[in-house]
């Protein structure tokens, strides 16, 4: 099964030629304190990282607030995905959605988004649901999530939410019951927020034993010495990401209004990116537009999605109206 995905910037010798819409990643590129953790990280690249990856842990837990053995590293968010599909069994994907779940769950039965509330889980199940979720960019409230993992929990089930975008929305983060329930795993990561897709840094945060027999089974080293330097400067930087969060928002809210005014349908999101409607065939815009430098993210591949359908990553004000101005 092929999977088309966003950031292909590889289309020739110069990626940074392109003003990249396709990709959900913070448009002001990693903060100072990653690039320093980075050039630390750098530093010990003549050296295996730690093995118990001690410093990561340390880290990831500070900034999670979740204890160390309830988090697995892992190098990315998409890792931290495929390592649970290698276990799930039955699956039921909450549609439109991240096509991932699809391909690493070949056996699996999709099921609507928005009728989640008739989804009748069967035995043993595994749904996967990403929250906010990509590309539609709504977000199930903090409730609504935990009233579907007492209905998976009722029938032997469980319930993995990817919260790869949850920096825009932490308010509806559920991370902090993987302790209490064992049929929950939590998929993270730090890529998008800290614009570092290049490292790989994510985590899989579920209850301890979990955890424990998930790593009993992985080869050792899960971060590089990038990876495990930013992890462990994590903790002590919440304004920052509060800041970039606030930062998101204002502009998204610009960008949609400007968007709605030529014509395009703009979905809710509290994400970092918007999901739109032109409602024509967008193949030849699309084309024009990398013609033009800038590359979009078409959806017409999502289940219930359309041909009209784009994904736009919120970039700075400067750039939205730069491709705003190429669609008038």
């Amino acid at each position: 099964m092929s999977v088309f995905h966003g950031g292909d910037v590889w289309q020739g010798a110069d990626p940074g030629r392109f003003l990249d819409f396709s990709a959900n990643l913070n448009p002001e590129g990693p903060p100072e304190w990653v690039r320093a953790a980075l050039a630390r990280g750098l530093e010990n690249a003549a050296w295996y990282p730690d093995v118990r990856g001690r410093a990561a842990l340390a880290g990831l837990s500070g900034h999670l607030g979740l204890p160390e053995d309830c988090i697995l590293p892992t190098a990315g968010g998409i890792e931290a995905a495929a390592i649970l599909a290698r276990r799930a069994g039955p699956c039921a994907v909450a549609q439109p959605t991240f096509q991932e779940y699809g391909h690493l769950c070949p056996e699996h039965r999709d099921v609507l988004r928005d009728r989640l509330r008739d989804y009748r889980p069967r035995p043993g199940e595994t749904l996967w649901l990403c929250n906010p979720n990509n590309p539609t960019g709504d977000a199930l409230s903090r409730g609504e999530v935990l009233a579907l993992l007492a209905r998976m929990e009722e029938v032997g089930g469980r319930l993995v939410v990817d919260e790869a975008f949850i920096d825009y929305c932490p308010e509806h983060s559920v991370r902090d019951q993987v302790a209490a329930h064992p049929a929950l795993a939590v998929l993270g990561s730090l890529t998008k927020v800290l614009a570092i897709p290049g490292v790989r840094l994510g985590y899989l945060a579920a209850h301890p034993a979990t955890v424990r027999g998930l790593s009993e089974a992985l080869p050792p080293w899960r971060l590089n010495c990038l990876a495990d330097a930013v992890a462990a400067a994590l903790p002590g930087h919440e304004a920052d990401f509060e800041q970039i969060r606030a930062l998101n928002a204002a502009r998204r809210e610009r960008f949609a209004a400007a968007l709605a005014e030529v014509g395009a349908k703009v979905h809710p999101s509290a994400a970092n990116f918007l999901l739109c409607d032109f409602g024509r065939d967008m193949g030849l815009t699309i084309g024009a537009l990398r013609q033009k430098g800038m590359l979009v993210r078409p959806c017409g591949m999502f289940p219930g999605l359309t041909d009209g359908h784009v994904r736009l990553c919120v970039r700075t004000d400067g750039e939205n109206e730069r491709l705003v101005a190429a669609l008038q």
